[in-house]
């Protein structure tokens, strides 16, 4: 069993980092989806049509909450891809600080 030497595991937390925040922006970046739509050419009750508004006015407020929950989602995935690379980028500058260290000691 190999272990990764710390530079190795910051370079890697930095690249997935990259790949998180990409696919969080590509989340954010959707379009919204249409709203439904009433069928102009049906004939119907005045009920049947406020109960059909109701439904889409229903659908149309489902929808909008979706998509706020989706935006939400990916807007807390990329916090969470900026501070996977932080850290990952605190990695690699204590591991350079600690190879540093040691080369100042042996000489």
């Amino acid at each position: 069993m190999q272990i990764p030497s710390a530079t190795q595991s910051g370079v890697s937390g930095l690249q997935s980092a990259q790949s998180g925040l990409t696919q969080a922006t590509v989340d954010v970046a959707k379009p919204e989806p249409s709203s439904p739509t009433s069928n102009p050419t049906s004939s119907s009750t005045s009920a049947s049509n406020s109960s059909s508004a109701t439904n889409n006015t229903a659908n149309l407020s489902s929808a909008e909450s979706r998509q706020t929950a989706d935006t939400v989602s990916a807007l807390t995935k990329a916090s969470q891809a900026e501070n996977q690379a932080a850290a990952s980028a605190e990695v690699i500058e204590t591991d350079d600080e600690a190879i540093g260290s040691v080369i100042n000691i042996r000489v």
